[in-house]
């Protein structure tokens, strides 16, 4: 029942946070011990899950509207894994960085909750209308965090980002109820042979609904003109859930239910899929070097290093595999720790400008350990030796080359520019004089400091022994391509004969 229970507590916090007589400084401490409690349990599930098994591990199995092929069906493999745990982390980070101040405490961090638990269940679930129904549950609280806790533009931008999400939701269902009713399936239990045997123009159909509706949740070009104002407008704490783990619901999706479901249509489309990563990796990075607001500039990004993840499933190679969870992990480390760093230079400046920000690494006036953790964000998801950033690109890179030469090496050209937007932001807003209108900053206190530390470590940590990671995702992602009915993935079988594709230790 652990994985219930990662779904269940949540919601039981939530309703209890709503009535605990506690002013804002005090519900925080109690999100924060729950956070504690949820994020403690997916250590629990890791330390406890066989990571030489592919399959699903801890199945919850529950009969309940059997007549509609929906039951309650739990399991987590080296797929979901990595994200449950990545979820709990960036909720524990998201509830430290909220402003004990926060107006309307009791149904903020009850919102946070209960899209906490939203996330795991979509993570968790292995029945297709189960999946749908996490996968909206989390779209309602989110939408609330925007619209009521965001910027000047905050309506706006949630109700943008509900309609782009709602859209997303129609199709991913209609894909599941296509595949079930062409299929003659009486259930809606996640099975990857659900597609063998239709035609594939049907399956191509099938697979376009699903892959254009979590396109539109990862987000790729052109769905993305939802993210940059949904970043904006929302809090810090909810940018970093935004960018580090709901982004992830998508390319979970993609992985999960494109790929694994449509094998054969998934090849036929495999090419195309392989631009559209190209498109993506360059639209996100050249509309990030046009930024002037940090936060935008970090939001763009997200949408360049998604491309990453649909350029390794395309490849769909034991390699570029395990570097697609790599890089959705990686990529939900560095986007909190980058929102993070920009939103303590906003609380302290008052403006996310790099046209009016200058020299804020002066060591005595400025912000010297913001600006070191920044600059270490900034390497790190440009893909610097020694970070995570540059693992799940490297592996990415080299598992998609001789599938996608063309493609590899300009999505590659993305991770230069990736440099030189960054470079700019780097540059213009932490080094030079600094200006006398920021020469009495507030001090950063320990508190505000030790979430971006924390992450700041893991991504160092990661990049240095990526063993640490990849060991519980391996398996399972190789499995997921091991069969799949191509013969250009027999070069990289043959290349690594325990079916364990070589990664850098």
């Amino acid at each position: 029942m652990l994985l219930s229970a990662l779904i269940v507590l949540p919601i039981v916090g939530a309703v209890g946070v709503g009535f605990l007589p506690l002013n804002g400084g005090q519900l925080k401490t109690a999100a924060l011990t729950l956070a504690s409690v949820l994020f403690g349990l997916t250590l629990v599930l890791m330390v406890k899950f066989d990571p030489a098994i592919a399959g699903l591990q801890f199945l919850e199995n529950l009969p309940w509207l059997s007549e509609l092929g929906l039951d309650y069906r739990l399991g987590v493999d080296g797929l979901s894994l990595p994200l449950v745990v990545l979820n709990g982390l960036l909720t524990l980070v998201a509830i430290q960085v909220t402003e004990p101040t926060v107006i309307r405490p009791k149904f903020y961090y009850s919102l946070l909750f209960l899209l906490n638990s939203g996330v795991v269940g979509a993570f968790l679930a292995h029945n297709l209308l189960l999946f749908f129904l996490f996968y909206e549950l989390e779209l309602i609280p989110l939408y609330l965090l925007i619209s009521i806790w965001g910027g000047a533009r905050r309506g706006y931008a949630g109700t943008k980002f509900l309609i782009y999400t709602a859209i997303s939701g129609i199709l991913v269902l209609a894909g599941f109820l296509g595949l079930t009713w062409l299929s003659g399936s009486s259930s809606f239990e996640y099975n990857p042979a659900l597609s063998q045997g239709l035609p594939i123009g049907s399956q191509l159909l099938l697979l376009g609904a699903i892959v254009v509706g979590f396109g539109i949740k990862i987000p790729l070009f052109p769905f993305h003109t939802w993210l940059p104002d949904a970043h904006v407008e929302a809090s810090t704490p909810i940018s970093v859930l935004l960018a580090g783990v709901l982004l992830k619901l998508g390319t979970y999706g993609l992985l999960r239910f494109g790929l694994g479901l449509f094998p054969e249509a998934w090849i036929v489309a495999a090419p195309w899929f392989a631009s559209w990563a190209v498109v993506s990796v360059l639209f996100g990075a050249l509309a990030a070097i046009a930024q002037t607001d940090m936060k935008k500039m970090v939001a763009y990004s997200s949408i360049g290093h998604m491309g990453f993840v649909l350029l390794a499933a395309a490849a769909a190679t034991p390699v570029s595999m395990v570097g697609a969870v790599f890089q959705m992990v990686a990529h939900g480390l560095i986007s909190g720790l980058l929102f993070v760093l920009v939103g303590l230079v906003y609380k302290k400046t008052g403006t996310r400008d790099i046209t009016v920000l200058r020299g804020l690494l002066n060591p005595e006036r400025g912000l010297p350990i913001v600006g070191s953790l920044m600059v270490l964000a900034v390497m790190a998801s440009a893909g610097m030796p020694g970070m995570v950033g540059f693992i799940s690109e490297f592996l990415i890179l080299r598992g998609s080359f001789a599938a996608y030469p063309v493609q590899t090496l300009l999505c590659l050209v993305g991770t230069g520019l990736t440099a030189v937007y960054f470079l700019l932001l780097v540059n213009n807003t932490f080094f030079g004089r600094l200006p006398p209108q920021f020469y009495d900053l507030p001090m950063v206190t320990w508190a505000e400091r030790s979430p971006g530390l924390v992450l700041a470590v893991l991504i160092v940590v990661f990049g240095l022994s990526p063993g640490w990671m990849s060991r519980w995702t391996e398996v399972t992602t190789i499995a997921l391509v091991r069969d799949f009915p191509v013969v250009k993935h027999q070069v990289f079988l043959q290349e690594t004969p325990d079916d364990t594709p070589a990664l850098p230790s």
